[in-house]
């Protein structure tokens, strides 16, 4: 075996065969449930646990992350939003009308985290217009981080079960 079939098997495109697509979900979504609106939940249980300048961090870690957000969706959310969806139904298209394999590993990871790109700017939108005290801060963190958690393990187990599916129906043929 010469070192280009190296590579290409290192960097194999049939997604669901490759460990590097599951390490790949793996960190996706681990980082998406320990970082709750781009603050780290270390600091969330840190500031419920002992107050005084870690809640004064958290306080002021979650504001600037809120304030980001939002401005974002506000100034170009429309745009983001169309773009979202050109690249979804492109992926949709190319991995489940053309049966390409990597499109349908990039659909499973993306439309999920697209999902959680929609929960948080809505709840960056609730904690901006509702929270009067770091009691409401935490818990609207930790519901946020709970739903986020769900919906990682619903969308690693569609994921898998799609993958099993697709690794037995290949090797089959």
């Amino acid at each position: 075996m010469d070192w280009y079939d190296s590579v290409f098997e290192l960097i194999d495109l049939r997604s669901f065969s490759n460990l590097w697509y599951w390490i790949a979900l793996a960190v996706v979504w681990s980082s998406a449930s320990h970082y709750v609106l781009g603050v780290p939940y270390d600091l969330v249980l840190r500031a419920k646990r002992k107050g005084g300048q870690a809640a004064l961090d958290l306080e002021d870690l979650v504001r600037i992350n809120i304030n980001r957000l939002l401005y974002i969706g506000e100034v170009s959310g429309l745009w983001l939003f169309g773009l979202g969806f050109f690249i979804l139904t492109s992926l949709a298209l190319l991995g489940f009308v053309y049966y390409l394999e990597f499109a349908q590993a990039l659909l499973l990871i993306l439309f999920p985290m697209s999902i959680l790109g929609l929960m948080s700017i809505s709840t960056a939108r609730l904690i901006r217009e509702t929270v009067e005290d770091l009691d409401q801060l935490y818990a609207r963190l930790l519901r946020h981080r709970f739903w986020t958690q769900v919906l990682g393990i619903v969308s690693i187990f569609v994921t898998a079960m799609w993958g099993m599916y697709q690794n037995v129906n290949l090797g089959s043929l």
